[in-house]
This record gives C-alpha cells, structure tokens and sequence, in this order.
C-alpha cells in the first residue's frame, strides 16, 4: 500500500533519493549549531509562516520532456533573463515585506526546479536572508513543484519526502505533495505538508475528481498523525466550502484561513477572479496548532495590488495579463501569512 511506503520512506536513506537526502542531513547537522547556539530560547515569540502562489516561477531554459517552451527567449512569454531576475526578485521584495521579521518558514507554490530555488536564495533580493529549502520533483507536465524554504535556526528539519499522487483517467499527471518533518526552536516537532492541487481548466465539476485524487492520499498520511502538529498549506485550486477542503476537515484540521483578509484592508481573499475576492490558498492546523494561532491575514501590501479596470478596486499586480507582460508585476496570488505564538513557554 502507498500509505506504508510513505511510512517507510519518512527517512533518509530507506528509498529512492537516499544519496541526495543524505547531503540534505548533512547540512542539517551543521545548521544544528546555529540552532542552538545562535538564539536564546527567550527569542522570538512568534512563529511566522508564509504561503505564496508565485504565479509561474521558471527559468529560462526548456527541460527536456517538460512543456516549458512557453517560458524560454523564444517561447510565446519571451521569458528573457532580465524578466527572470526581475521576478526572483519581486518573490523575494513578497516575501520579505509579509511581516516585520523574516518567516520562519515559506510554503511556495510554482517553482519549476532547483535552479530557481538556488537563485531565489542566494542571488536575489533574499540571498541575505539565510534561507535553505526543500522541494519536490514531481511529473508535472509543465514541470512545476512545490517548495518550503526554512530558516535554519528557527527550524531544523529531520527529514522530508514526497508523496506522489496517481493520477485517474484523463488526468494529467499532477505535484507530488511535499513532507518535512522538523523541530522549532522552541523544540516542538512539526509536520508541514506543501500541496499543489490540480486547477479547475475545463470547469470546476469536471475536474472535481483530480482534486479529491489528491486527498485521497493526503488524508491518510494525515491520519497516521493522528495527535501530532500539523501544518497542511499551499494552492488547493479549491475555496473553504468546497469538497476537497471538507475531506481534510473531517480529518480534524482547522483551516484557520476561512476568512482571512489584508492587512491594508484592501484584499478579501489571496485571489480575486471576475471582480469576486475568493481564497485558493488555505493553511489548515492541527487543533493544538490553531489553539495558539495568534494571527493570521493576507499581505496585501499597496506595491502587490493595482487598479481593477473592469470590477472596481483592486487586484494582484500579477506578471502577466493574458500574455501581456507587465514589468511590475509580482503574483496572481496574495502571500497568506500565520503567526503562532510560542508552542512552549
């Protein structure tokens, strides 16, 4: 069964990729010193997580068996090298401005491959901020994944996997589901689930059944943590009443985003689609975490939105309309921001 194997391949070195997570530990290991020596356990007081929907983060480069051409110099998007930076550095100039300190950790969704990862941070605007990351490889036709960067002296992972999801008949193949297990400074252990479901192309019914393919993996992998903390975030392609979201809530998770707004005021939902604001981003707690949720809001800060010509008000300032590219652009999502207080006084 698929749930036993996922058991199984929670550690290191048990199954495929064992070479590569071993590197991973290794670094790990080393950041085990900063963890404990860099920070007094009277530190922060706050634990800040991020979930942002980048809005097509590739590289320039096509990979093979992938359909990426759109994002290449020659490709419909003349996805240029200087548009390429200046996206890598919008995502960095999101995130950063998400709360007064840097998040702790940062759920991101539609990140092509590592090499955007390792620009993101260490060659943008980020690369000052000491982020490490984990990320998936999934069979995405576009070739599109998930990552959760974290800051090594905050949280330090013990390890991660992926859980793959079979796709059903007529459904392309999707994200895997990104796991990492970890400690925080406080020394409470966490397991963050990072997901991409798939999108509602060709109409919400008709591909109802991908997304609940999705949770029918999530969901046991939840129940077999039963009693422990859990963070369950990312693009769920789904609103908070919808089919999918209750499957996780009958598994006991809180979405604690239901009714997040912007901070400014501006933003009733991370999304806003025919001048309707919803939520496709959703961050959902184990009922120990969301009993300690001291805040949660969507960044809506004034650089992130711009005038909707057609509805009134205002929306994401996204990098493309259409295929209009827009130099300012950032996202056609909002980044969701939770803040838990101390698990552990």
């Amino acid at each position: 069964m698929q749930n036993d194997k996922w058991l199984r391949r929670q550690f290191p070195g048990m199954e495929r990729g064992a070479e590569a997570r071993h590197l991973s530990f290794i670094v790990f290991v080393l950041s085990l010193l900063i963890f404990h020596f860099s920070f007094s356990p009277a530190g922060a007081q706050t634990f800040t997580f991020v979930e942002l929907n980048c809005e097509n983060l590739f590289d320039c480069q096509h990979d093979e068996g992938k359909e990426d051409q759109e994002f290449t110099p020659d490709g419909t998007r003349r996805w240029s090298r200087s548009r390429y930076w200046r996206k890598l550095n919008h995502v960095g100039q999101e995130l950063l401005s998400c709360s007064e300190r840097l998040p702790d950790l940062v759920a991101l969704v539609e990140v092509e491959n590592d090499t955007v990862l390792r620009d993101l941070t260490r060659r943008s605007l980020l690369r000052g901020a000491g982020y490490e990351y984990l990320m998936t490889c999934s069979p995405d036709v576009r070739g599109l994944d998930v990552a959760l960067l974290y800051q090594p002296a905050t949280f330090r992972p013990f390890c991660y996997d992926y859980i793959s999801v079979p796709p059903l008949k007529e459904m392309r193949p999707t994200r895997d589901i990104l796991y990492v297990q970890g400690e925080t400074l406080a020394g409470d252990t966490l397991h963050v689930f990072v997901v991409h479901a798939p999108s509602r192309y060709g109409g919400e019914l008709e591909t109802r059944a991908h997304r609940h393919q999705v949770m029918s993996v999530l969901c046991p992998a939840i129940r077999q943590l039963a009693g422990q903390q859990i963070i369950v975030a990312g693009d769920f392609n789904d609103y908070e009443e919808s089919p999918s979201l209750l499957l996780l809530a009958g598994e006991g998770l809180v979405n604690v985003s239901a009714h997040a707004q912007g901070r400014q005021g501006r933003a009733k939902g991370t999304y806003r689609y025919r001048g309707e604001w919803h939520s496709l981003d959703h961050i959902l707690l184990s009922r120990s975490l969301s009993a300690v949720v001291d805040s949660i809001y969507v960044n809506d800060a004034p650089f992130l939105l711009e005038a909707e010509p057609t509805y009134g008000g205002w929306r994401p300032r996204r990098t493309f309309q259409g295929f209009r590219y827009q130099r300012e652009g950032f996202s056609d999502h909002l980044p969701l921001v939770l803040r838990l207080r101390r698990l552990r006084e």
